[in-house]
């Protein structure tokens, strides 16, 4: 891999970009709701069918050597969803982490969470807890769960952050620059995404991960997130690895 960081300039050549794997791929977890809708069902399933999926893609990643994978599981916008949705999809999460927990650490993945995670109900706040801790000493892909998560929120909570640490005299207001901002994120000692994934054919970012997917690849798909397979993972990751990355520098060709 190049030594370029993401936050410079620099020269890559194509050779330096052929068949490299994306160290962390960051996905928006689209389509539960048009998936059923589709096909008749209440929407609580296409939820239901959406974790089947996101069984599927955490073993995919894990298998083709993905560092990091972060994904947007609740926004914090989801929670002007109908009261009975917002309640299932509470409770199935903190199902999905108990059912799940086994197998997480059978595969050797580590278990983040990002996201205003004290609003979330307790009984889910404690199932992450204990996902976290269980998964700690794992050292193989890590999996972050992006719950009552907003990309302006985290940007809004860092500042509040830098803010106290400023007041109380920790930091100067000349040491704050874009090192001091990405070490007050909700998850500072990931690297940022290289490759974002939609499912669901929609064309935007949904107010994820805004500060981290500066210089990230995006590959929207039509196929709903229910119907999302190892087969979807390797068609985005063989896109990424035709892109040219600049990193807003140039891309030097050698022939």
């Amino acid at each position: 891999m190049s030594g370029c960081s993401t936050r410079e300039g620099c020269w890559l050549t194509v050779s330096e970009q052929a068949h490299e794997l994306p160290r962390h791929v960051a996905v928006i977890m689209d389509g539960n709701g048009r998936w059923a809708h589709e096909r008749g069902l209440d929407r609580i399933e296409g939820h239901y069918e959406g974790r089947r999926a996101l069984r599927r893609f955490v073993e995919a990643a894990v298998e083709r050597g993905i560092e990091v994978t972060s994904v947007y599981a609740f926004s914090s916008e989801n929670w002007s969803r109908p009261k009975r949705e917002v309640e299932a999809l509470m409770d199935l999460m903190e199902e999905a982490m108990r059912a799940e927990l086994e197998d997480l650490c059978k595969n050797n993945v580590r278990l983040l969470a990002s996201g205003r995670l004290h609003e979330l109900p307790q009984g889910l706040q404690n199932a992450l807890a204990r996902g976290r801790e269980a998964t700690a000493s794992n050292d193989g892909m890590v999996l972050n769960l992006c719950i009552n998560y907003g990309g302006r929120a985290e940007i809004v909570d860092a500042a509040r952050a830098i803010a106290a640490e400023v007041k109380s005299g920790k930091l100067a207001v000349e040491n704050i620059d874009q090192g001091a901002v990405a070490a007050h994120l909700y998850a500072p000692e990931l690297p940022d995404p290289d490759l974002l994934i939609r499912p669901g054919g929609e064309l935007r970012v949904s107010n994820f991960l805004l500060w981290e997917i500066a210089y990230a690849e995006f590959y929207v798909m039509p196929v709903y997130w229910p119907d999302f397979t190892a087969e979807h993972l390797d068609e985005a990751i063989a896109d990424f690895q035709r892109r040219q990355r600049r990193f807003g520098g140039r891309v030097h060709i050698i022939e």
